[in-house]
Parts: C-alpha cells; sequence; structure tokens
C-alpha cells in the first residue's frame, strides 16, 4: 500500500474517532466506572459517554481502536513536542507507547480491578520530527496474571518505518470506590 494511501485511511480513522469523542476531556469519576470492566470504559468513552482523557489534547494523540488486549493510537508529532537538539523529545514517545501498552492491560480487566504501570521500557530506533504527519503506536498484551500483566508495543510511521518499541509491565489490583461526601471534591478524593 501507497505511503499516501496509509496517511489518508489513517486520516479519516481519526476524524471518525474524534467525531464519537465527548466534546470536553477529563477523567471518569469512580460512580461513573464501577461495575464496568477495562473494555466496557473504552466503549463508552468512544461512544462519548465519558470523557476523553486530557493528555490527548496536550500531547496531540488520540486512541484509533481498542479490543480485548490491543490498544491503538494515533499521534501527530509537532514542533512543540521538540527537545534542544530539533527531534521530539523522548518523552513524547515514552507518553504514546505508555498509553498504547498501558491500554492494551486496561483492556482485560474486570470489573472491580485497575492498573498502574510498574515499569515501562522504551527504545527509541529512530529520530522523529514534523516531517513525519502521523504515527501509530500499536499495544499488545503479551501475558495477563491476577497481579501482574505484561505488554508490548511499537510506534510505527505511514511508511511502515519503526520510531520506537516498548514493554511494560502493571500491577493489578481491585479498585476501591472513594467515599465521597457532598463537601469532598473529586480532585481531593482517592481512587
Amino acid at each position: 500500500m501507497k505511503i499516501d494511501d496509509t496517511l489518508a485511511r489513517w486520516k479519516a480513522e481519526e476524524d471518525a474517532v474524534r467525531a464519537r469523542l465527548a466534546a470536553s476531556a477529563g477523567y471518569a469519576r469512580p460512580d461513573q466506572v464501577s461495575g464496568r470492566t477495562g473494555m466496557q470504559m473504552f466503549d463508552a468513552i468512544f461512544a462519548g459517554e465519558l470523557p476523553r482523557p486530557p493528555i490527548g489534547d496536550t500531547l496531540d494523540f488520540v486512541p484509533i481502536r481498542i479490543e480485548s488486549g490491543l490498544a491503538v493510537f494515533q499521534g501527530r508529532p509537532q514542533r512543540k513536542h521538540y527537545n534542544p537538539l530539533g527531534t521530539v523529545h523522548g518523552g513524547w514517545f515514552a507518553t504514546l507507547l505508555d498509553s498504547a501498552v498501558g491500554c492494551a492491560v486496561h483492556s482485560t480487566l474486570p470489573v472491580g480491578k485497575a492498573y498502574t504501570t510498574l515499569e515501562l521500557k522504551l527504545n527509541i530506533v529512530r529520530a522523529l520530527t514534523d516531517d513525519v504527519p502521523l504515527v501509530r503506536a500499536e499495544g499488545k498484551l503479551v501475558h495477563a496474571g491476577r497481579q501482574v500483566a505484561t505488554a508490548e508495543g511499537r510506534l510505527v510511521g505511514p511508511d511502515g518505518k519503526l520510531y520506537a518499541h516498548a514493554t511494560t509491565t502493571c500491577l493489578i489490583f481491585d479498585r476501591t470506590a472513594p467515599v465521597v461526601s457532598p463537601s469532598t471534591s473529586l480532585e481531593t478524593a482517592h481512587v
């Protein structure tokens, strides 16, 4: 497939996703996620029923597709993401790949479970600039146990070039709902 065809398809897929996402960014309240599996949470985000996470607005990336054990994110490398050497900062690579591999794990969680990243290993194999209009991070679950899950991911351009790859180890734990009284703001409540 030609690079221009791939780029056109990627842009169309992103436009379709953005049209379904909630208009405002934010985070889901505990009562909004209670009783949902990880996949049900993503289905609600893609349906616009739960807010889209604000990190995507900050760093110019969006989830494209999430299935059980698979998460695809797409990002636009821009000059505002550059390091002092004139290429995209490694933290941008890491955030995009962390989102993909973390969501691959999250998509498999049953009701009442949550996760956090214990380790993220990133290998940047090629510099990235805004000459590359879009990149995709694809995360795939490797193993899901009761307490630990692992996933791997790749960041590629529309020409198939590999820019980075990563692995993660995530801790799986019970989600406990906070007790939120009318005088407690959600910012001070602990999840």
